[in-house]
């Protein structure tokens, strides 16, 4: 049955005949509203994460207005409340340190006042995961708007990519194939609008599966943030919330083994961001649903990467979005989907991609002409990752998925980036590069520095890739054979941690295997003789999240926000 007005969860704020609600209601008239603007409307609240910091985000002012309009027309009383944003640009250490941080405060700003039902407004890399979890968290009706992907880039005719054509770029600068002047014109040409990175990288990877999971409108996600389609979706999603509040349409109904695994199937055919795993493994332990990374690996074993998009491919999102969307390219894969899972939409995903055309089908291939085979993702595991290792396989060269060399070892970022511009460092291309220390506690928040550079040395040798290991992340943009998210992370003692210059490392991607060779019994001296690093936070959250946060394999969430009794609504006296 459909809610009625007394029904809404904000009647008991602003419906009762209270002195309590006296004095809600006269501080929303002393904004401005009349009473007829809210009394016994749905109140959505516009969760907006933009920011001047933010050049992914800059345009969701704009988008919060346009969402209000869809709210208005559909009857309901749109509010807009700002969230932290996390700019994969500017923050630093990383924005991973700072998603639990927003995912908590998603999840309290709809706790503690009177939401029936929300709009998010995200799509930097760790934001929509961040809004994910506090929405499912808070239990309400909610709707993601995707912040959408940028223009092409462009320099001297040459199509760039945000992130993979800044790595590639900057290689040839250091070995000295383009000028200084070169690569000012490249930093003013990569980035010409406000949007999100327009490669296969965190946030496009992230917006796409958050559609595939049934959060957005029908082909949200592929929408270029500058096209005029992209404001018309936003005032959509304004409209559609208010019918999910009178439906009970809750996150919880959206999110199940099914929806996962159709993100799961959506990250495998875009050869998505090897982040993802992290993300969709946290998103769903907020809904109570346990999910391994090893279903990544068992599910893309069977489904191949049929978006042309860098870094597995030669396009950008702009062209994936002209070649028909994410609608299409799911209509591609739908003998691989659960296609009874609900959306927010009210349709089936199935209805929701039903009729959905490939308009370009070089931009969006086929499963039986793909752009890379089954295993597009893989997790690798041994005696060096116990709980897992992940690596994209699809971005790196062949060579290196079969390869055993010595390892070259770092105890800290800071110690490898001086060491790889030695023009003197002993170094082969079959070395094993390896960085310790950078996993959630160690970097502390799991950096992306997973991508090591290439030693100088070799990059003027000719050399673009080799086989690299840390217990970091890598940016979705990044390429290469780097094996990333070593579990359990060097810093609590994983036996990354034991690994020295010398060693031989065997990685065997076709049997997912990860292998330090070297005996059991020298692995144990060395852990003997090992200390636990001190504490890097002193204060504040940096504390609270090296007391609560979880390893990669277990999503790096907060061991205090998983799924369990749900928390009483705020008393209201």
């Amino acid at each position: 049955m459909p809610k009625r007005p007394e029904d809404l969860r904000s009647h008991r704020w602003l419906g009762t005949p209270t002195l309590r609600s006296f004095g809600h209601r006269s501080r929303l008239l002393q904004i401005g509203y009349d009473r007829e603007d809210f009394a016994g409307k749905p109140v959505i609240a516009i969760v907006n994460t933009w920011s001047d910091m933010n050049p992914c985000h800059v345009h969701l002012r704009a988008r919060a207005d346009e969402v209000k309009r869809g709210v208005w027309q559909a009857g309901g009383f749109p509010l807009e409340v700002p969230a932290m944003s996390l700019s994969e640009n500017m923050m630093k250490p990383t924005t991973m340190l700072y998603r639990n941080f927003l995912a908590m405060e998603t999840e309290e700003l709809i706790r503690s006042q009177p939401v029936d039902g929300a709009v998010l407004l995200g799509g930097c890399d760790k934001t929509t995961p961040g809004l994910l979890m506090g929405a499912i968290s808070a239990g309400v009706p909610a709707i993601f708007v995707p912040a959408g992907t940028m223009l092409r880039g462009n320099w001297r005719g040459e199509v760039l990519g945000s992130g993979t054509d800044a790595w590639k770029y900057w290689d040839e600068k250091r070995a000295g194939a383009i000028s200084e002047d070169d690569w000012h014109e490249i930093e003013g040409g990569i980035a010409r609008s406000f949007g999100t990175c327009m490669t296969m990288g965190t946030a496009a990877t992230m917006m796409s599966m958050a559609e595939a999971l049934g959060f957005t409108l029908p082909g949200a996600s592929s929408i270029p943030a500058p096209d005029s389609a992209h404001a018309r979706m936003a005032t959509a999603s304004g409209r559609r919330i208010v019918e999910m509040v009178w439906e009970d349409l809750t996150p919880n109904k959206l999110v199940t083994r099914g929806s996962l695994d159709n993100a799961i199937v959506t990250h495998a055919g875009l050869g998505g961001s090897t982040n993802a795993l992290i993300h969709l493994v946290a998103i769903a332990r907020r809904a109570g649903i346990p999910l391994s990374i090893d279903r990544f690996d068992e599910i893309s074993r069977r489904v191949p990467v049929i978006a042309d998009v860098r870094p597995s491919g030669r396009l950008l999102m702009e062209d994936f979005f002209y070649a028909g969307g994410l609608r299409a390219f799911l209509n591609r894969l739908a003998s691989q989907l659960d296609l009874t899972c609900i959306t927010v939409s009210g349709q089936t995903l199935g209805e929701g991609i039903a009729g959905a055309a490939v308009h370009h089908p070089q931009t969006i291939r086929t499963v039986e002409d793909p752009v890379y085979p089954p295993g597009g993702t893989v997790v690798l595991r041994g005696n060096l990752a116990p709980d897992g290792a992940v690596m994209k396989p699809s971005a790196a060269e062949p060579r290196l998925l079969q390869h055993r060399g010595p390892a070259l070892a770092f105890e800290s970022y800071d110690e490898m980036a001086a060491a790889v511009e030695r023009e003197d460092l002993d170094v082969t291309r079959d070395h094993v590069l390896v960085l310790k220390n950078a996993g959630p506690l160690g970097g502390p928040g799991m950096p992306e520095w997973g991508m090591l550079p290439i030693p100088l040395k070799l990059v003027r040798q000719g050399v673009r890739d080799m086989v690299r290991i840390s217990d970091a992340r890598m940016s979705g943009t990044s390429y290469g054979a780097c094996i990333l998210h070593v579990a359990p992370e060097a810093y609590v003692g994983g036996p990354l941690a034991f690994v020295r210059t010398g060693d031989i490392i065997e990685i065997d991607v076709p049997n997912r295997r990860l292998h330090l060779d070297v005996p059991d019994d020298e692995v144990a001296r060395r852990r003997a003789a090992w200390t636990v690093p001190p504490r890097r936070a002193t204060r504040g959250y940096g504390v609270l999240f090296a007391e609560h946060v979880t390893q990669a394999n277990d999503g790096c969430d907060f061991d205090v926000l998983g799924p369990g009794p749900e928390l009483a609504e705020p008393e209201i006296h």
